[in-house]
């Protein structure tokens, strides 16, 4: 059984000022049947540098039971927001049925599963006053992780992988001050969601294969400032064919190409971020450059279509914001298993 805070002192709002702080935050039609009825509270945290969301409705005493509370993300949603993130999701009370596309659960207190943002989604609650804890996981930064596209929508209550995972979002609410340690929590969230939702038909990555791409990791790590480095210029460091590296790669449903970017840009939000954490002046076409960019137009336009905001905007805010991952492969040498 899953145990947290109430909302951790946030107001209460009424149905009206819920449901537009829930579509600005998620781009859902939300429904109920009986509004007059309905408080409602959101309070948004900061989880490992990762956005997270804690969502609670209550009834008045009349309406418990006989009350419902349908959230539904549509095509239009998803093509008008773009999102491209899952949406963890813990089922802290009461319960829920969750569809999307071909796959359904009833999720019960304890339960937790995995929404994809891309898709459209529909939530509806019954009979008793719900309560959800959510978590924002950047699809990229969770694909170059684990190296697989985990799989939803399915209910996992009681197992280790989930008590772990609800305990260190839960904890990290409750110690919201960002620390240096951030990018090695969102690696553990990461295995953690790994663990939960694999594919069960995932091929078996052998100890050999795992540990060359480990090798090339590192080696792309230590070409990105190169401009001119690419998939060429990796094959001949690590020793193996272009047409051996790109297989890995595809293996791992991406390319070297979009590998290097992608670490580039985790890299360029992780200078970002220190550099607004020291109050320092430097320019931004110069941490552009430092990532392998040959010109700061082109850097923008890449951060921007990535975190879906501008390398500007990043560096005022100064936090790390769901997006950018602010990529543990920086923190772990090399050890990573991206794709």
């Amino acid at each position: 059984m899953l145990q947290s805070d109430d909302i951790g002192g946030a107001p209460p709002m009424d149905f009206d000022a819920w449901r537009a702080l829930l579509r600005s935050n998620c781009g859902r039609d939300v429904e109920v049947t009986t509004p007059n009825s309905f408080a409602g509270w959101i309070r948004p945290f900061n989880a490992c540098g990762l956005e997270a969301t804690s969502v609670k409705i209550r009834w008045g005493a009349a309406n418990r039971g006989c009350s419902d509370h349908r959230a539904e993300r549509r095509y239009r949603d998803v093509r008008c927001d773009g999102a491209d993130h899952y949406l963890i999701m813990f089922q802290v009370a009461g319960q829920t049925e969750m569809t999307q596309i071909d796959q359904a659960a009833q999720l019960a207190e304890g339960d937790v599963a995995l929404v994809d943002a891309a898709r459209p989604v529909t939530y509806l609650s019954r009979l008793e006053s719900p309560h959800w804890l959510t978590l924002r996981l950047p699809r990229k930064s969770v694909h170059s992780h684990l190296g697989f596209e985990p799989q939803g929508v399915v209910g996992r209550q009681g197992t280790r992988a989930s008590r772990l995972l609800f305990d260190l979002i839960r904890d990290a609410d409750m110690d919201a001050a960002s620390s240096s340690a951030d990018i090695y929590m969102q690696f553990a969230i990461y295995d953690l969601v790994g663990a939960l939702f694999a594919p069960s038909d995932l091929p078996p990555i052998s100890r050999s294969a795992d540990k060359l791409f480990a090798r090339i990791s590192g080696v792309v790590k230590d070409g990105l400032a190169n401009p001119d480095f690419g998939p060429v210029e990796v094959a001949s460091e690590v020793g193996i064919s272009l047409r051996y590296l790109q297989k890995l790669f595809t293996e791992r449903t991406t390319t070297c190409s979009e590998f290097i970017y992608s670490l580039r840009l985790d890299h360029a939000a992780h200078l970002l971020h220190r550099r607004a954490a020291k109050g320092a002046d430097q320019p931004l076409s110069e941490v552009a450059y430092a990532c392998g960019f040959r010109d700061y137009a082109h850097f923008a336009r890449r951060f921007r279509k990535r975190f879906g905001y501008s390398p500007g905007a990043h560096a005022v805010e100064g936090v790390v914001r769901s997006g950018t991952a602010e990529s543990a492969f920086w923190a772990r040498d090399g050890q990573s298993r991206a794709s």
